[in-house]
């Protein structure tokens, strides 16, 4: 597994080079997990609804191809992109979403925090307000996107959208639950948590 932490990105411009890497790739590449942070932007996935797009000022917005509906990337959000040969992982889909949730509750109780998975709504969950989410494409049994984390970030573009397609759901983050760390610490327990999975 390749750790690439590419520090803060232009998230088209990053998306990109995800789209390449997976088009060039082949069974013989290594897997990889890139951690990065975003400038602000509003990103809709493949058949997202633009209606969940309330209002949103100056910040861009992205139609991507991942899987999901309208999101916000911020800095001092934590951005983990899992490029993986899933059939080599003998993962499907179901089993990747699964880990990924499972990777972020684990690494949320590592700070104490009581997070949990919805089996109607991908990512992590505090209380109902939603902390992590998981967006992801396959193709030709490789893939990209991931999994954001709310650390330490200005949440109040959230309130522009309907996140994930919710016009009810609120967010929170671990600033917020009285965990201050910094965005790469987490990075580190985090992928530390989703290596460990991958290899038992």
């Amino acid at each position: 597994m390749i750790i690439r932490k590419l520090g803060l990105q232009d998230y088209t411009i990053t998306w990109q080079k995800m789209q390449r890497y997976t088009q060039e790739r082949s069974s013989a590449c290594h897997d990889q997990l890139w951690v990065v942070e975003h400038n602000p932007v509003y990103t809709l996935g493949l058949n997202g609804k633009r209606e969940h797009l309330l209002n949103t000022g100056n910040i861009p917005v992205v139609q991507s191809d991942r899987g999901g509906q309208a999101t916000y990337h911020g800095p001092g959000q934590l951005v983990i992109y899992t490029l993986f040969d899933i059939k080599r992982l003998q993962l499907n889909i179901r089993e990747l979403v699964t880990l990924l949730e499972s990777s972020m509750v684990s690494t949320l109780a590592e700070y104490g925090i009581s997070a949990n998975a919805k089996i109607d709504a991908p990512g992590a969950y505090v209380e109902e307000k939603k902390i992590g989410s998981i967006g992801l494409r396959i193709k030709k049994n490789f893939s990209y996107h991931g999994l954001s984390l709310n650390n330490n970030m200005d949440l109040q573009p959230f309130d522009h959208i309907n996140t994930c397609g919710y016009s009810d759901l609120k967010v929170t983050q671990l600033s917020d639950l009285d965990v201050n760390i910094s965005t790469n610490q987490l990075a580190d327990t985090l992928v530390r948590t989703i290596t460990t999975t991958l290899s038992k």
